[in-house]
């Protein structure tokens, strides 16, 4: 009884926040809850789990790795909205299974915030986990990145069963295997990625086991790459699934080469960005773990849908917008380090907030590598800063030698998205979370914008 009135209460109380043009994620899962503190446990039974942690691209692995088990046929179901919580997750779970919970579907692909893990993974069956990387990541909810690592190494612990599918070229990553009984599949890149690349401070500079500087092959990326220590000989794992070549990179999509194990495929992402072939690579490890099909590993990178504010593309008034959320030094320093890599003549938008969902400590943006931004300053007509914390992001480029002429700030979204939208050209938009979610809602009175559940 107790598990029928939880699920009727989470699916009214999802209901009417959908009505009300509200996500409906967290609230309802936590009201069943408080109902039946296990009811995650009890929907879960029955389905197989794929889930998804780390810092950075959590939610576009997801979609990915949920596009290739529908082309493989498999029934399946996610937390699209991206709420990521234990309370969003159960919420996901009552939306697909009957009232009394029994599940509709024998996959699903989860999405977990690394800071949940380790309490989520004791109410699921996982059969794989996912790892994207370790960065440092607002720290007022996270603290050091050591925290962040001891967290997943937690949850891992109460997954003996599941396969692991972790980061060869994260050195924080790759060492959660230690100890474990897991089988580990290894995703990776084998070379850089860009010419120009943004200055970038490393969260993970000396050995995990010996405290010894790390030296690199090469780096794709803040402290990713081809790692190795002199001292005691820890260093990157070979890669089972690894990007061998980099084709083609513009401002849509990529074009590289995949081997997975010993199958090598070519393959088309239909995002840009370095950040975000990693997230295929991920994937692949996924589908790899499952046993899915080449023809649903290779097509879902070019085939999935993307997700809400990750390289998100809007057109209005003739001006392509593109949505691209940051919330972190090393996933700040990759978008800007695309942008610095394409050739399009845009105006740049720097929406910055500091609610709960954000983060409230905003120091991080002091080591994001603005500065490259004065090499192509040439390229971007407008600068526009907006958000609760507008002054201190206009500061922030004034310190990095922008002059105050240079700087535009509106703080009403409305306003932020017709001024930006009015001259023709394509418009980049950088946007914290809660920003980003303003700022879809604002871009929703002009153009088509899917609700974060679709």
């Amino acid at each position: 009884m107790r598990i029928i009135i939880a699920q009727v209460l989470c699916r009214i109380f999802s209901f009417l926040l959908r009505a009300a043009g509200r996500g409906g994620t967290n609230l309802p899962g936590r009201i069943a809850l408080r109902v039946c503190p296990d009811l995650l446990k009890v929907l879960g039974k029955g389905t197989a789990v794929t889930l998804v942690t780390g810092t950075n691209g959590k939610t576009t692995t997801s979609r990915i790795i949920e596009e290739s088990f529908l082309l493989d046929g498999l029934g399946c179901f996610s937390n699209r909205s991206g709420a990521n919580l234990l309370t969003g997750i159960t919420a996901a779970f009552s939306q697909n299974s009957s009232l009394r919970g029994k599940s509709q579907f024998s996959h699903a692909v989860i999405e977990c915030d690394e800071a949940a893990f380790k309490n989520v993974s004791r109410h699921l069956g996982i059969g794989t986990v996912v790892v994207t990387n370790i960065f440092r990541d607002q720290l007022d909810r996270y603290g050091e990145i050591s925290h962040t690592a001891e967290s997943i190494k937690t949850g891992l612990a109460n997954c003996p069963d599941a396969v692991l599918c972790l980061n060869a070229d994260c050195s924080l990553t790759v060492s959660l295997a230690e100890g474990l009984p897991n089988k580990v599949i290894y995703f990776g890149v084998d070379k850089s990625f860009y010419e120009e690349a943004a200055f970038e401070l490393s969260d993970a500079a000396y050995c995990v086991k010996c405290n010894g500087k790390y030296v690199y092959d090469y780096t794709t990326y803040a402290h990713l790459g081809g790692f190795r220590c002199q001292g005691c000989g820890y260093a990157r794992p070979a890669a089972d699934v690894a990007v061998a070549e980099i084709l083609t990179m513009d401002a849509d999509s990529s074009e590289i080469k995949l081997r997975v194990f010993d199958r090598a495929y070519q393959i088309c992402v239909n995002l840009p960005g370095a950040y975000n072939i990693y997230n295929a690579a991920a994937a692949a490890a996924a589908g790899a773990a499952k046993g899915l099909t080449d023809e649903a590993i290779s097509g879902a990178p070019e085939s999935f849908s993307g997700s809400f504010g990750r390289a998100e593309k809007f057109q209005i008034n003739g001006s392509d917008i593109r949505v691209m959320l940051v919330k972190n030094p090393a996933g700040y320093n990759q978008v800007l380090s695309f942008i610095a890599n394409t050739d399009i003549r845009a105006d740049l938008v720097l929406a910055l907030n500091d609610r709960l969902a954000d983060g409230t400590d905003i120091s991080w943006i002091w080591d994001v590598d603005f500065e490259m931004l004065l090499n192509i300053k040439e390229r971007i007509p407008k600068f526009y800063v907006s958000g609760v914390r507008a002054d201190e992001m206009a500061l922030r480029l004034k310190y990095a030698g922008f002059q105050e002429s240079d700087i535009i700030l509106i703080r009403d979204y409305n306003k932020l998205i017709a001024e930006t939208a009015k001259d023709g050209r394509p418009v980049f938009i950088l946007p914290t979370y809660t920003a980003m979610l303003d700022i879809r809602a604002a871009m929703s009175k002009l153009a088509p914008v899917k609700a974060i559940y679709e």
